[in-house]
């Protein structure tokens, strides 16, 4: 029996032992605490399979949508979910949600071509083999820019701090996000900070070593399946000597032979795609879900309007 829980009834002990399964970092209890405070959620029982709901209020009308620094959220479960018991999840959100735009994980693929399903593309990279066989499958253009970075004077730094990634972002591509605001900027500190305390962030950077200045940071999210490469933010400089290709290749070499999975968190941005397929990775997509109970019921009104004419 799926049941909906508000926040106060929610286990949180259960919860994260579900999610610790699933090697998940968006959806713990206490990051989901952070990037959206008062979250609710449907579980079934004995939280065998949990679904957090990240709702909120605009005109007096309630909604789902998906919160900043959160990929995927979903139906996580210790077993494997069947095109029925995600159907049954997403059945059961509450009807006092008008309206959703979220994304669901890469677990949830089943539900291939159920009404409002559309699919998005995140990239993986496994680990469990040796540096040298996981370089080894590097595209052509990924190896040559590692050897041009390789040219230049670079450091791996690892005692950044999360606003020195911010800032380096705000001064690059955020200067164009105009939707990203110090609110949102606080959020992603406090969440990483909070990771880090739990042991389950790091962020590190790339400089010259003649120049205290960074050239990129990132901030990884980590827990015992997966590194998530969260957020980055780099300079016209660390692009022009590949600092950014340096940096995601001495974490990928720091780790390699580990039995994880290296997450680079999208894109559905072509660009983007193809720099990050350049480290030997592979698609994996995962599903989003869209409705419009609104849309529905006016659709219905305009038809028993017309009917009465």
């Amino acid at each position: 029996m799926i049941s909906y829980l508000s926040h106060s009834e929610i286990d949180k002990k259960q919860w994260d032992d579900t999610i610790s399964q699933c090697g998940n970092i968006y959806a713990f209890s206490w990051y989901l605490d952070v990037v959206h405070p008062g979250w609710s959620a449907l579980v079934d029982d004995d939280y065998e399979a949990i679904m957090p709901l990240t709702g909120g209020k605009k005109f007096g009308v309630e909604y789902l949508f998906q919160p900043f620094f959160v990929q995927q959220l979903g139906v996580f479960s210790k077993q494997y979910l069947t095109r029925e018991e995600i159907g049954n999840f997403l059945a059961a959100i509450p009807k006092k949600f008008c309206f959703a735009e979220i994304r669901l994980n890469e677990g949830n693929c089943t539900i291939v071509d159920a009404q409002g399903i559309e699919y998005h593309r995140n990239i993986i990279l496994d680990l469990n083999k040796d540096y040298e066989t996981i370089c080894g499958t590097y595209h052509n253009n990924t190896k040559r820019n590692l050897a041009k970075a390789e040219k230049h004077d670079l450091q791996f730094v690892d005692d950044v701090e999360p606003r020195q990634v911010v800032d380096l972002f705000r001064n690059d591509r955020g200067a164009d996000l105009k939707q990203w605001g110090d609110n949102e900027y606080a959020v992603l500190q406090h969440v990483t900070k909070e990771a880090q305390q739990r042991g389950n962030a790091f962020v590190v950077g790339v400089k010259e070593t003649e120049n205290e200045d960074l050239l990129a940071a990132a901030i990884f999210m980590k827990t015992d399946r997966r590194i998530t490469f969260l957020f980055s933010g780099n300079s016209t400089r660390g692009k022009e000597k590949q600092a950014m290709t340096f940096m995601l290749d001495h974490v990928i070499r720091e780790n390699a032979g580990k039995d994880m999975a290296f997450d680079f968190e999208g894109s559905d941005n072509e660009q983007l795609a193809r720099f990050y397929l350049g480290f030997g990775g592979t698609e994996v997509k995962y599903p989003s879900l869209a409705f419009n109970w609104l849309s529905a019921l006016g659709k219905i009104a305009l038809k028993c309007w017309k009917k009465g004419k």
